[in-house]
């Protein structure tokens, strides 16, 4: 029945649906039946993805199971409380908004790796081995970067190097344009410096 109702909404389909209604509806009747003992959440978000995707006639390039893996307690709330009643106005306003934020959060996570290519164009050639180091575990936390930034206290246990060494690559880094620093003394802490995707 929810394949056959799939396949009727398509966008070529009999009776074809609009690609958020469509896409929210389904991945909502989808958890409702749960038809597996495990990986139902996956698939569903999968199936909310490539019903996006034919409506667009494309893959969709926007991070929807990532985003609502961030928003986890949301999601599951709003899924409990509609698959309890017949009135789905408030899961496709919140669905649809979660599409928004994934595509925003698309948008910053190619800016991000735009922004890490043209960081190691400028820099491979000019950070030693401890500051390579860091600067690639800097670049695994993502576009929110260190919790507060990173410290030289982060460096030292990154590195295993000592406290002046760490000083003197940090201040390095600092010089070269590589990252900006903030704070003073124990407060100090550093971000990398990146430049937009539309910086040349």
């Amino acid at each position: 029945m929810f394949v056959d109702w799939f396949n009727r909404t398509a966008p070529d389909g009999p009776t074809p649906l609009p690609a958020l209604t469509r896409a929210a509806l389904g991945h909502l009747w989808f958890e409702s039946i749960h038809p597996f003992e495990d990986g139902n959440g996956r698939l569903g978000r999968a199936l909310a993805e490539k019903s996006l995707a034919q409506n667009v006639g494309q893959p969709s390039l926007i991070a929807l199971a990532f985003t609502i893996e961030r928003q986890r307690k949301a999601y599951y709330d709003q899924l409990e409380t509609h698959q309890k009643t017949l009135d789905v106005t408030g899961w496709l306003i919140w669905f649809a908004e979660i599409v928004l934020k994934a595509q925003q959060v698309t948008l910053t996570r190619i800016s991000f790796f735009i922004a890490k290519a043209k960081f190691y164009d400028l820099f491979r050639d000019r950070l030693n081995a401890r500051q390579a180091k860091v600067i690639e575990r800097m670049f695994r936390e993502g576009p929110d970067g260190f919790k507060g930034g990173l410290s030289a206290e982060n460096y030292i246990a990154i590195t295993g190097t000592s406290r002046a060494t760490t000083t003197r690559d940090l201040q390095d880094l600092v010089e070269m344009g590589a990252l900006n620093r903030t704070g003073e003394r124990r407060h100090t802490r550093y971000r990398l410096q990146l430049r937009s995707a539309n910086t040349s």
